[in-house]
């Protein structure tokens, strides 16, 4: 599904949910059915984005023209620097959904993904950030333990037992 009709165009993005526990139970008792039985219609309404609700409607499309005809610039560029093609719609086709690389990455993802020098020197403040709040929770949480029961927590946490701290 993509939304960029529906952001332009204002076109209706509609489909069918389909509750799959409901299908398989139904399996499960030997059932034959239809296969749309278990689906119902679906309709996404989309709203606009919080810093542009103010906006006219005729305006807010404009934006979303800007930004995707920047984004196509971009990745059209990227392509003429690695001498890269688009694959097409037939190309896409022809590949089976369910095939797998031949090799796979092993291990945890990154807390933080970093493409550009410039995004890993962010990556490592992120990174800095983080371990300072978990330091801070850790304080937190065994001052708490101990019995003080005016620990603070960083902003933005669930302490052990207490309510939601809001950022």
């Amino acid at each position: 599904m993509h939304a960029v009709r529906a952001l332009l165009d204002g076109e209706v993005l509609a489909g069918r949910w389909f509750d799959r526990t409901q299908e398989y139970a139904a399996r499960r008792r030997g059932e034959k059915h239809d296969r749309l039985k278990y689906s119902t219609p679906e309709t996404l309404t989309l709203a606009p984005l919080p810093c542009w609700q103010h906006l006219e409607p005729e305006r807010r499309r404009e934006l979303i023209a800007s930004l995707v005809k920047e984004i196509e610039d971009e990745a059209a560029a990227a392509r003429k620097r690695a001498g890269a093609s688009v694959a097409g719609a037939d190309a896409i086709l022809a590949h089976h959904p369910h095939t797998r690389p031949e090799k796979l990455k092993r291990g945890p993802a990154p807390l933080f993904h970093a493409a550009t020098a410039e995004m890993a020197e962010m990556r490592q403040f992120l990174w800095s950030l983080y371990a300072e709040f978990v330091g801070k929770f850790r304080d937190a949480a065994e001052k708490l333990r101990a019995g003080d029961l005016s620990a603070v927590f960083p902003r933005g946490c669930f302490p052990p037992a207490l309510p939601f701290v809001p950022g």
